[in-house]
């Protein structure tokens, strides 16, 4: 079990790790102004395709940037023209050789100090949080979840989502129909997170970070694996 547990962790950092590949092209190579959020999309998943052999997306590719960036995940807002100046987030769960990424970053063009303040601070905001679970990895989804908003707001931040992550794993990961809660890190799941699945193995986890700057209506997002470096 010690050997597949390690051998299931390593898969899902193999993907990671080709995931932060695809995002370094889509930064260097098609994020750029005057091209609309679909067609970038578009354009994403056939870089995906061809580059790196990605055939299935577990979730929605998400790519959104301005007012947009405040949109929750459900939401299906009207494609927008990226500007000279703007903020944008792009959101992927590509399928690796059968095992899922979940790999999240925000891009700003130009120089707006504000947008370029809420970018850089994602990372290290994700990185405190990190610090507190491994701190206690037996704590609760909604334990982890209230930390997230708390660190988002001693940064001078609104955290801009209803969950800070969820469950990640082989394709397709673990799912309870309508279950919204004990897989995800949000509100009301009272479940320790060191725990295993139906299936014996570890739950791996995906922390997310969703920051707004509400008086500015734009937010930033970073998410990548919290349980496997």
């Amino acid at each position: 079990m010690e050997a597949k547990e390690a051998e299931r962790a390593a898969f899902l950092l193999d993907a990671q790790t080709k995931a932060i590949a695809l995002f370094q092209e889509i930064e260097t190579s098609l994020v750029r102004p005057g091209i609309s959020e679909k067609a970038l999309s578009d354009e994403i998943h056939k870089l995906g395709a061809e580059r790196y052999g990605v055939r299935t997306h577990w979730h929605k590719r998400v790519v959104r940037s301005g007012e947009n960036t405040l949109r929750p995940y459900a939401d299906n807002p009207p494609d927008r023209v990226i500007q000279e100046d703007d903020i944008l987030i792009v959101d992927l769960g590509p399928v690796f050789e059968e095992w899922e990424a979940d790999f999240g970053r925000t891009f700003v063009l130009g120089d707006d100090p504000h947008k370029k303040r809420l970018r850089d601070a994602l990372q290290p905001i994700w990185e405190i949080v990190k610090g507190k679970f491994h701190e206690n990895p037996d704590m609760t989804g909604e334990e982890l979840y209230d930390i997230s908003c708390d660190v988002a707001r001693e940064h001078g931040f609104e955290f801009g989502a209803h969950i800070a992550g969820h469950i990640v794993g082989d394709f397709p990961h673990e799912r309870i129909p309508k279950d919204k809660t004990t897989l995800y890190i949000t509100k009301g799941n009272d479940k320790s997170m060191n725990c295993v699945g139906p299936d014996g193995f570890k739950r791996h986890w995906i922390l997310e970070i969703h920051l707004h700057d509400t008086a500015r209506q734009i937010g930033g997002f970073t998410e990548q694996l919290l349980t496997v470096e």
